[in-house]
């Protein structure tokens, strides 16, 4: 062995420092050595941190109170570039806290200096946590607007064709995140980012895939960006993507991208012509796509079999069918569901729709009323009611089996989809009787009736619409009413929802149509709800409930009950109002009015020529029209009063009278006096002594006592039950038959309406002369007769001395009996006239025929006088 020999070692200069290795355990001490001058220290603190802040996030928050942001944010600007890679590493990793963000965003140097580590020229490492960090950072809206600022799009863009995954992945994920906003969507196109990110579909990692299309979806809401990704035939790239099983979890965001696309009327003409709407629906439907005709032609005499060729090599490349004519592989729900929704908001457009008719997309979507998850028939449901916009859609969906899954769907256990089943059928019966007969002969009724006490409000409103869509057809509404539901729409109608509220009372209006229903609605509580609708501050809702009241008021008695129940009242109350009035609050008054004439003579002081007077008719005078019209029984049982009589039109005899004030009184007045006689009888009996014979008898008679005065009590009780009957009048009644018998004869209703005229005179005092009828006594007869009936009401037939508006009420009561036509219209003082329409008398052969002319009839001065309306004597007799 030879001989080893000594290194010499030179000793080091005098003024250098021997290296010192040391082992730090505090994360303070290495946030300190951030500061060192040395590059290589500054190097491994800056890898120590990153190695720290990986783990957890109170490691990052730590760092952060050590003030360990700052420091790093100018070493990623060193010069240095393991001292920048190492920093950037930590930088970007503690960017994912929120505090760091927040201190970030304070500071004007930290978006530019992480922007600048994204140009070509810095290290992959370099990109990766840069994108990181602003994919971290745009998260919250002002750092988007810097970012934005500071051209960061532009690099983000340029790193999607990176080799590294972890680069694209995090560069996409910003890219995402900063297409929330719509200016970024701009850029986006301008930039060419469109294509990378399309490209990035073809990924391996599942994570870059998903990242992608959520960011294509953002970037499809504006409608260029819609336009750039047809050319670049990016709809036809997402079909491809949706045809590949094996990317089935990331289906529904490729959906969701082609929802946005086909809002445009292009991109689905586009993907009709390309043929891939067909192979959407197959997709979605797991079924085969409809052959077009042209492949039809080309395989008649072959089999589907023998056409294989290069599209089998692919599908047994892959293992499974990517869309074409090979095997159909399920889809999730979750994409069955999205896809529904894609068709739907597609189909808001007008001339989408007509597309997706032509292409059948209703036979797809009827499929899916049948899968059995609930969201993917709620999401068909409502696709089908937006596609049942196109009148053609509507037979359809009729011929091709769709009602009666939506009919089943009625009787759901999810209310959701009991909601959307019922929208469905509510488009889908909308002016179409033969979806409408469709629903009931698959027994849709029962099921619509229950829906009407749904917790699901909008199932509720939903039920009525339809409901009221088949009431259209006579034997349609019959059915309906028979299985009750007129009991049914009573409960909607005290809904809290507005729009329940309005399809409720629409519904009201349908079957409440004739005298029964009526009554049955009147019975059932019903128009108590509905009046209330009529103060609802919602305008729809009252224009809802103003028609159904226009309705329920066709006859008598329902109108009295809602004048009793403050309709006419509130009506009145509406037409103060400029902002709740409306056309169908004024219908609604007026065709209360007209069933209640009382009301309008009192109310407006007219009654036309139609507005025939009947029985039960009463005129207690000129009402201010923020009156609230009380009824006859509240007149008849107030007490006498010196108030203007109350004057009632009756010829009924034949019924029980209703009692008057007085004989109540007398009734209470009677069973009062028994109980003190009684009383006073058994003190006196207590102070004398008897035998027990004698007080036997007493308790006997004093049993016989209290059993009469029950008795009176329950016909007293009885008595107050009965309903109100109007007092009978048959004077009156004397007075119809001897003008049906005198005037009713007549030729003409020229003499007609003279002769009733003098008739009407003669019977209430005769003729008064001009100026003389200030004189005639005519308040002291009627007080006498108030007084004698003890009421303020006064049948017309027994007031013997009457004025204007006495003489022609009769005159207009006698009238509309033997149908004379004539109005009856109220002035001041207590004036009153009528009107009558008059063809002049010509009977010469060729005599020109003029049209009637207005007349009013003198009823004072010279009785059976006509006198033309506009006339100056005319004139004279309306006023004072």
């Amino acid at each position: 062995m030879g001989k080893k020999v000594k290194k010499d070692e030179k000793p080091a200069p005098d003024d250098v420092f021997d290296p010192l290795l040391v082992e730090s355990h505090q994360a303070g001490t290495v946030v300190l050595m951030l500061d060192s001058p040395e590059e290589d220290v500054q190097a491994k603190a800056c890898e120590a941190i990153y190695k720290f802040v990986d783990k957890c996030d109170e490691n990052k928050k730590s760092l952060l109170d050590l003030g360990a942001i700052d420091r790093l944010l100018k070493l990623i600007q060193s010069e240095d570039r393991i001292v920048k890679r190492n920093a950037c590493m930590a930088f970007g990793v503690m960017a994912a806290h929120p505090e760091v963000r927040k201190t970030l965003r304070k500071s004007d140097e930290c978006i530019p200096a992480v922007v600048q580590l994204m140009s070509p020229e810095e290290e992959s490492v370099c990109h990766e946590f840069g994108a990181l960090c602003l994919s971290y950072m745009s998260n919250d809206f002002s750092s988007k607007v810097s970012i934005f600022e500071q051209d960061g799009l532009e690099p983000l863009i340029r790193c999607l064709s990176a080799g590294d995954p972890d680069v694209q992945k995090n560069s996409i994920e910003a890219i995402a995140h900063m297409l929330q906003d719509y200016q970024a969507r701009t850029v986006i196109r301008e930039l060419n980012g469109l294509q990378p990110i399309l490209d990035l579909l073809k990924s391996e990692y599942s994570i870059i895939q998903e990242l992608a299309l959520v960011a294509l979806e953002r970037a499809a809401q504006d409608s260029e960006n819609r336009a750039a990704l047809r050319e670049i035939e990016g709809l036809d790239a997402l079909i491809r993507f949706i045809g590949t099983p094996e990317l089935n979890d990331l289906h529904t965001h490729a959906v969701m991208v082609l929802s946005n696309c086909l809002e445009d009327v292009e991109s689905m003409e586009q993907i009709k012509d390309s043929g891939g709407l067909h192979r959407l629906v197959a997709f979605i439907t797991d079924a085969a796509p409809p052959e077009e005709e042209t492949k039809k032609e080309g395989k008649k005499g072959g089999s589907r079999k023998g056409k294989k060729g290069k599209d089998d090599d692919d599908d047994s490349k892959h293992g499974k069918s990517r869309g074409g004519d090979g095997e159909i592989v399920p889809t999730l729900p979750d994409v069955k569901q999205f896809a529904a929704k894609a068709i739907a908001r597609a189909a808001k457009n007008s001339e989408n729709r007509k597309l997706l008719h032509e292409q059948e997309v209703e036979k797809m979507l009827i499929l899916l009323l049948g899968h059995e998850e609930p969201f993917v028939q709620v999401a068909a449901a409502q696709a089908i009611a937006t596609m049942s916009e196109n009148l053609n859609s509507r037979d359809s969906v009729r011929e091709w089996d769709g009602v009666e899954p939506l009919v089943k769907l009625l009787k759901s256990d999810h209310p959701e989809v009991r909601e959307a089943a019922s929208l469905a059928l509510a488009n889908l019966t909308a002016g179409n009787t033969n979806n409408c007969q469709e629903v009931i002969s698959h027994g849709g009724i029962e099921p619509l009736i229950n829906m009407l006490g749904d917790p699901k409000e909008g199932a509720v409103a939903h039920a009525a619409v339809i409901l009221t869509n088949m009431s259209t057809g006579e034997i349609m509404r019959s059915n309906i009413q028979q299985q009750g539901v007129i009991y049914a729409l009573i409960d909607p109608l005290k809904s809290r929802n507005t729009t329940v509220q309005s399809k409720a009372a629409l519904g009201v209006a349908a079957f409440v149509c004739d005298a029964d229903t009526r009554t049955e609605f009147r019975n059932a509580g019903g128009l108590e709800a509905l009046i209330k609708l009529l103060n609802s501050g919602n305008d729809e809702v009252r224009r809802s409930a103003s028609w159904a009241v226009t309705v329920c008021a066709s006859d008598e008695p329902t109108a009295i009950e809602m004048s009793k129940l403050g309709g006419l009242e509130l009506l009145q109350e509406i037409q103060l109002s400029s902002t709740r009035k409306n056309c169908f609050t004024d219908v609604a008054l007026d065709r209360m009015l007209d069933s209640n004439l009382s009301a309008k003579y009192a109310l407006q002081g007219y009654l036309g020529p139609g507005n025939l007077i009947s029985d039960g008719f009463f005129d207690p005078g000129q009402l201010k029209s923020d009156t609230k019209f009380r009824s006859l029984e509240d007149y008849c049982k107030e007490k006498v009063n010196q108030k203007r009589a109350v004057l009632l039109i009756n010829s009924k005899t034949d019924m029980p009278r209703s009692p008057m004030p007085s004989e109540l009184d007398l009734k209470a007045e009677t069973s009062k006096s028994s109980v003190t006689s009684k009383s006073s009888k058994t003190g006196r009996d207590a102070a004398k002594g008897k035998s027990k014979a004698q007080r036997e008898r007493e308790e006997k008679q004093r049993e016989e006592e209290i059993q009469a005065q029950l008795q009176a009590q329950q016909e007293l009780a009885s008595m107050e039950e009965l309903p109100f009957i109007p007092p009978p009048d048959p004077i009156f009644l004397k007075y119809i038959l001897e003008v049906q018998d005198k005037v009713g004869p007549l030729p003409s209703s020229k003499a007609q309406v003279i002769l009733l005229a003098q008739f009407v005179a003669d019977k209430m005092g005769g003729s008064i002369e001009r100026g003389q009828v200030a004189n005639f006594s005519y308040e002291l007869p009627v007080s006498q007769i108030k007084y004698e009936l003890n009421s303020n009401v006064v049948p017309i037939g027994l007031i013997k001395t009457g004025i204007h508006y006495h003489r022609a009420l009769l005159f207009k009561a006698l009238a509309d009996r033997i149908a004379v036509g004539c109005s009856l219209q109220r002035g001041e003082y207590n004036r009153a006239w009528n009107e009558v329409m008059l063809i002049d008398d010509d009977d010469a052969p060729g005599a020109p025929k003029f049209p009637p002319k207005a007349y009013i009839v003198d009823l004072i001065h010279q009785p059976g006088k006509l006198m033309r309306s506009d006339s100056t004597e005319a004139v004279q007799y309306q006023k004072l």
